[in-house]
């Protein structure tokens, strides 16, 4: 069993509604053998404003708020993509900024980056693990170097997937195999982050 600071850690809430999410952590975080909480199959899913102005802050407030709320520890991302040719738009609002789905946001971007010749982009994610007291406990921020394309181009993944092209590889997320997104995305390093940090626990 992993104890940090007296807690265990044995369950955990993935703080968040959105099942890709839950899925792609219960991958990330299989080989801890830790028993993962989905927030949307909660009776009552609660929803967590986020007024942060950083990936981290927003984060933290849903860690924290789903921790209260199951009386578990919670981990919660909050994650986007930064394009420079848009000062680092759409950032934390990279879910919302065109409208309420993905296919909306997806549209905001093509027309946005629809002249501009500097393609580059970086996935960012921050997880942030809080206890039932309400407080964070640990935090990291990860990125994911790439550029994004006008044209979407796959169907696995979501989000800003099928435009973003990764570093060091010709086809983008949306293409590429879930087995290699899970060694290299933002989400990929976080949890990674994540992991090594838990196994310090166990060396102690």
């Amino acid at each position: 069993m992993i104890v940090m600071d007296g807690v265990s850690l044995a369950k955990l809430v993935i703080a968040s509604g959105n099942r890709h999410k839950y899925e792609e952590f219960r991958g990330l975080l299989a080989p801890l053998g830790i028993e993962l909480l989905f927030g949307g199959d909660f009776d009552a899913p609660i929803e967590v404003e986020e007024t942060g102005t950083t990936f981290v802050e927003n984060a933290t407030l849903k860690a924290a708020a789903w921790a209260q709320y199951a009386g578990l520890p919670a981990i919660s991302d909050d994650s986007g993509i930064e394009v420079r040719a848009l000062g680092w738009q759409p950032g934390i609002y990279s879910s919302r900024i065109g409208g309420e789905d993905d296919e909306a946001c997806r549209q905001w971007l093509i027309s946005n980056m629809a002249d501009k010749t500097d393609r580059f982009a970086r996935y960012a994610a921050a997880l942030v693990l809080a206890f039932p007291d309400g407080k964070p406990h640990w935090h990291t921020l990860a990125y994911c170097n790439g550029s994004v394309i006008q044209d979407k181009r796959g169907t696995n993944g979501f989000g800003y997937d099928p435009l973003f092209i990764p570093e060091g590889y010709d086809q983008t997320f949306g293409e590429l195999p879930a087995s290699v997104k899970s060694r290299i995305s933002h989400r990929a390093k976080a949890s990674q982050a994540f992991i090594e940090m838990l196994h310090s626990l166990r060396s102690r």
